[in-house]
Protein backbone atom coordinates (compact mmCIF):
# COMPACT_ATOMS: atom_id res chain seq x y z
CA UNK A 1 0.00 0.00 0.00
CA UNK A 2 1.43 3.53 -1.28
CA UNK A 3 1.53 5.88 1.57
CA UNK A 4 0.36 9.98 0.62
CA UNK A 5 3.53 12.11 -1.11
CA UNK A 6 5.10 14.43 1.46
CA UNK A 7 5.25 18.12 0.33
CA UNK A 8 5.44 21.14 2.17
CA UNK A 9 2.45 22.67 4.19
CA UNK A 10 2.06 25.42 1.25
CA UNK A 11 2.45 22.41 -1.41
CA UNK A 12 -0.14 20.38 0.59
CA UNK A 13 -2.77 23.54 1.19
CA UNK A 14 -2.68 24.11 -2.64
CA UNK A 15 -3.83 20.41 -2.81
CA UNK A 16 -6.50 20.71 -0.38
CA UNK A 17 -8.25 24.01 -1.69
CA UNK A 18 -8.24 22.27 -5.08
CA UNK A 19 -9.99 19.15 -3.67
CA UNK A 20 -12.46 21.27 -1.57
CA UNK A 21 -14.02 23.28 -4.50
CA UNK A 22 -14.53 19.45 -5.93
CA UNK A 23 -16.42 18.76 -2.21
CA UNK A 24 -18.66 21.76 -2.94
CA UNK A 25 -19.74 20.92 -5.77
CA UNK A 26 -20.57 17.47 -4.65
CA UNK A 27 -22.29 19.20 -1.74
CA UNK A 28 -24.38 21.34 -4.22
CA UNK A 29 -24.93 18.59 -6.06
CA UNK A 30 -26.05 16.23 -3.49
CA UNK A 31 -28.72 19.09 -2.32
CA UNK A 32 -30.40 19.19 -5.76
CA UNK A 33 -30.64 15.69 -6.20
CA UNK A 34 -32.40 15.49 -2.49
CA UNK A 35 -34.21 18.19 -3.86
CA UNK A 36 -35.34 16.32 -7.08
CA UNK A 37 -35.61 13.12 -5.12
CA UNK A 38 -38.32 15.27 -2.43
CA UNK A 39 -40.63 15.82 -6.25
CA UNK A 40 -40.45 12.24 -6.77
CA UNK A 41 -44.34 11.06 -7.99
CA UNK A 42 -45.68 8.73 -5.09
CA UNK A 43 -47.79 5.05 -5.59
CA UNK A 44 -50.74 4.05 -3.73
CA UNK A 45 -50.60 1.33 -2.23
CA UNK A 46 -53.76 -0.77 -2.82
CA UNK A 47 -52.38 -4.21 -1.38
CA UNK A 48 -52.52 -5.53 1.92
CA UNK A 49 -48.88 -6.45 2.95
CA UNK A 50 -48.83 -8.76 6.36
CA UNK A 51 -44.95 -9.44 8.23
CA UNK A 52 -44.38 -11.67 11.46
CA UNK A 53 -42.85 -9.94 14.23
CA UNK A 54 -41.70 -10.66 17.51
CA UNK A 55 -45.67 -9.33 18.75
CA UNK A 56 -47.18 -11.81 16.05
CA UNK A 57 -48.91 -10.87 12.71
CA UNK A 58 -48.80 -6.75 11.77
CA UNK A 59 -49.51 -5.03 8.74
CA UNK A 60 -47.24 -2.54 6.96
CA UNK A 61 -48.99 -0.01 8.39
CA UNK A 62 -48.14 -1.19 12.02
CA UNK A 63 -44.67 -0.99 11.09
CA UNK A 64 -45.12 2.98 11.04
CA UNK A 65 -45.76 2.52 14.44
CA UNK A 66 -47.75 5.51 14.10
CA UNK A 67 -45.43 7.99 12.45
CA UNK A 68 -45.53 9.79 9.09
CA UNK A 69 -42.43 7.81 7.16
CA UNK A 70 -41.54 4.38 7.39
CA UNK A 71 -38.03 3.07 5.59
CA UNK A 72 -37.71 -0.67 5.15
CA UNK A 73 -34.23 -1.81 4.86
CA UNK A 74 -34.71 -4.81 2.50
CA UNK A 75 -31.82 -7.52 4.21
CA UNK A 76 -30.88 -11.02 2.57
CA UNK A 77 -31.83 -13.55 4.12
CA UNK A 78 -33.51 -16.26 1.91
CA UNK A 79 -35.59 -18.25 4.16
CA UNK A 80 -32.97 -21.51 3.30
CA UNK A 81 -30.08 -19.87 4.82
CA UNK A 82 -29.11 -20.26 8.43
CA UNK A 83 -27.55 -17.01 8.53
CA UNK A 84 -27.95 -13.70 7.14
CA UNK A 85 -26.09 -12.24 4.26
CA UNK A 86 -22.36 -11.15 5.64
CA UNK A 87 -22.98 -7.76 3.50
CA UNK A 88 -26.12 -6.48 5.19
CA UNK A 89 -24.92 -7.67 8.72
CA UNK A 90 -22.33 -5.33 8.57
CA UNK A 91 -24.56 -2.49 7.40
CA UNK A 92 -27.15 -3.33 10.33
CA UNK A 93 -24.14 -3.67 12.54
CA UNK A 94 -23.68 0.07 12.40
CA UNK A 95 -27.32 0.95 13.47
CA UNK A 96 -27.66 2.34 16.63
CA UNK A 97 -30.23 3.43 19.42
CA UNK A 98 -29.48 6.81 18.93
CA UNK A 99 -29.93 6.78 15.16
CA UNK A 100 -33.55 5.38 15.57
CA UNK A 101 -34.24 8.12 17.80
CA UNK A 102 -32.88 10.74 15.62
CA UNK A 103 -35.15 8.95 13.21
CA UNK A 104 -37.96 8.78 15.12
CA UNK A 105 -37.82 12.93 16.23
CA UNK A 106 -38.68 13.70 12.55
CA UNK A 107 -41.53 11.02 12.01
CA UNK A 108 -39.74 8.67 10.22
CA UNK A 109 -39.72 4.82 11.26
CA UNK A 110 -36.89 2.38 9.89
CA UNK A 111 -37.78 -1.48 10.32
CA UNK A 112 -35.07 -4.29 8.72
CA UNK A 113 -37.35 -6.72 6.53
CA UNK A 114 -36.20 -10.14 5.64
CA UNK A 115 -38.19 -13.12 3.71
CA UNK A 116 -36.52 -15.94 6.11
CA UNK A 117 -39.21 -16.96 8.46
CA UNK A 118 -39.26 -15.12 11.80
CA UNK A 119 -37.85 -18.41 13.95
CA UNK A 120 -34.30 -17.80 11.94
CA UNK A 121 -34.42 -14.35 12.05
CA UNK A 122 -34.88 -14.07 16.05
CA UNK A 123 -31.88 -16.87 16.37
CA UNK A 124 -29.51 -14.56 14.34
CA UNK A 125 -30.76 -11.04 15.90
CA UNK A 126 -29.97 -13.10 19.28
CA UNK A 127 -26.42 -14.02 17.94
CA UNK A 128 -25.54 -10.84 16.81
CA UNK A 129 -26.74 -9.41 19.92
CA UNK A 130 -29.52 -6.46 18.26
CA UNK A 131 -32.12 -5.09 19.21
CA UNK A 132 -33.76 -3.27 16.02
CA UNK A 133 -37.26 -3.73 14.47
CA UNK A 134 -37.23 -7.09 12.17
CA UNK A 135 -40.05 -8.71 10.63
CA UNK A 136 -40.42 -11.93 8.33
CA UNK A 137 -42.16 -11.04 4.90
CA UNK A 138 -41.97 -15.00 4.54
CA UNK A 139 -45.63 -15.68 3.72
CA UNK A 140 -45.88 -12.05 1.98
CA UNK A 141 -45.65 -11.05 -1.68
CA UNK A 142 -43.54 -7.71 -0.13
CA UNK A 143 -40.32 -8.94 -1.16
CA UNK A 144 -41.37 -10.11 -5.12
CA UNK A 145 -43.27 -6.41 -5.23
CA UNK A 146 -40.43 -4.17 -4.11
CA UNK A 147 -37.63 -6.04 -6.34
CA UNK A 148 -35.44 -7.75 -3.92
CA UNK A 149 -36.34 -11.21 -4.23
CA UNK A 150 -36.10 -12.46 -7.73
CA UNK A 151 -37.81 -15.42 -9.06
CA UNK A 152 -39.11 -15.58 -13.09
CA UNK A 153 -42.02 -17.90 -11.79
CA UNK A 154 -43.58 -15.65 -9.46
CA UNK A 155 -43.00 -12.28 -11.85
CA UNK A 156 -40.53 -11.63 -14.29
CA UNK A 157 -36.79 -10.40 -12.70
CA UNK A 158 -36.50 -6.44 -12.65
CA UNK A 159 -33.54 -5.49 -10.31
CA UNK A 160 -32.49 -1.49 -10.17
CA UNK A 161 -34.95 -1.00 -12.76
CA UNK A 162 -33.17 -3.19 -15.16
CA UNK A 163 -34.50 -6.62 -16.87
CA UNK A 164 -33.08 -9.76 -16.70
CA UNK A 165 -32.06 -9.42 -20.38
CA UNK A 166 -30.44 -5.69 -20.39
CA UNK A 167 -28.32 -7.07 -17.23
CA UNK A 168 -27.24 -9.85 -20.39
CA UNK A 169 -26.60 -7.20 -22.70
CA UNK A 170 -24.50 -5.54 -20.40
CA UNK A 171 -22.45 -8.73 -19.60
CA UNK A 172 -23.69 -8.89 -15.62
CA UNK A 173 -25.65 -12.26 -14.88
CA UNK A 174 -28.80 -10.99 -13.09
CA UNK A 175 -30.29 -14.63 -12.30
CA UNK A 176 -30.99 -17.28 -14.13
CA UNK A 177 -34.64 -17.64 -16.44
CA UNK A 178 -35.09 -20.88 -14.71
CA UNK A 179 -34.18 -21.68 -10.73
CA UNK A 180 -34.30 -21.05 -7.30
CA UNK A 181 -35.56 -17.40 -6.11
CA UNK A 182 -32.34 -14.79 -5.59
CA UNK A 183 -32.08 -12.25 -2.79
CA UNK A 184 -30.63 -8.85 -3.54
CA UNK A 185 -30.51 -5.83 -1.07
CA UNK A 186 -31.83 -2.44 -1.25
CA UNK A 187 -34.21 -0.04 0.83
CA UNK A 188 -38.09 1.42 0.37
CA UNK A 189 -39.56 4.65 1.38
CA UNK A 190 -43.08 4.74 2.29
CA UNK A 191 -45.22 7.63 3.16
CA UNK A 192 -48.44 7.55 5.50
CA UNK A 193 -51.84 9.99 4.85
CA UNK A 194 -53.81 8.32 7.65
CA UNK A 195 -54.53 4.58 7.06
CA UNK A 196 -53.23 5.27 3.07
CA UNK A 197 -49.54 4.08 2.63
CA UNK A 198 -47.65 5.43 -0.30
CA UNK A 199 -44.80 3.87 -1.94
CA UNK A 200 -42.14 7.13 -2.71
CA UNK A 201 -38.85 5.82 -3.33
CA UNK A 202 -36.24 2.46 -3.30
CA UNK A 203 -32.66 2.22 -4.49
CA UNK A 204 -30.64 -0.73 -4.81
CA UNK A 205 -27.49 -2.41 -5.47
CA UNK A 206 -24.68 0.43 -4.78
CA UNK A 207 -27.27 3.17 -4.05
CA UNK A 208 -29.01 1.14 -1.03
CA UNK A 209 -25.48 1.85 0.70
CA UNK A 210 -26.19 5.94 0.22
CA UNK A 211 -26.86 6.53 3.75
CA UNK A 212 -25.02 6.68 7.02
CA UNK A 213 -26.33 9.27 9.81
CA UNK A 214 -29.99 9.86 9.83
CA UNK A 215 -30.41 12.66 7.73
CA UNK A 216 -29.05 10.67 4.74
CA UNK A 217 -31.81 8.26 5.91
CA UNK A 218 -34.23 11.44 5.73
CA UNK A 219 -32.43 12.25 2.44
CA UNK A 220 -34.19 9.42 0.99
CA UNK A 221 -37.95 10.61 2.01
CA UNK A 222 -40.28 12.17 0.78
CA UNK A 223 -40.31 14.66 3.39
CA UNK A 224 -36.66 14.87 3.77
CA UNK A 225 -34.67 16.26 6.90
CA UNK A 226 -37.55 18.78 7.83
CA UNK A 227 -35.28 21.39 8.85
CA UNK A 228 -38.50 24.03 8.94
CA UNK A 229 -40.46 21.46 11.47
CA UNK A 230 -40.55 22.26 15.31
CA UNK A 231 -37.37 21.35 17.13
CA UNK A 232 -37.25 17.75 18.25
CA UNK A 233 -36.54 17.84 22.32
CA UNK A 234 -34.55 15.44 24.42
CA UNK A 235 -30.84 13.92 23.60
CA UNK A 236 -31.74 14.35 19.27
CA UNK A 237 -31.91 17.58 19.68
CA UNK A 238 -28.86 17.91 21.86
CA UNK A 239 -26.78 16.07 19.08
CA UNK A 240 -27.60 17.71 15.85
CA UNK A 241 -26.82 20.88 18.66
CA UNK A 242 -26.71 24.12 16.64
CA UNK A 243 -24.24 23.85 13.41
CA UNK A 244 -23.39 27.09 11.82
CA UNK A 245 -24.86 26.70 7.98
CA UNK A 246 -21.35 27.97 6.67
CA UNK A 247 -21.18 28.14 3.09
CA UNK A 248 -20.75 24.85 1.05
Amino acid sequence: MNLPKIVSRDEWLVAREALLDREKAMTRERDALNAQRRELPMVRLDKRYEFDGPAGRVTLLDLFEGRRQLIVRHFMFDPSWDAGCPSCTAGVDEFSDGLLEHLHSRETSLVIVSRAPLAKIEAYREIRGWTYPWYSSHDSDFNYDFGVTLDESVTPAVYNYRTREEYQELGMPLCPEKGPPMEYPGQSCFLRDGDQIFHTYSNFARGAEMTGGSFYYLDLTALGRQEDWEQPKGRAAAARGAVPNFES
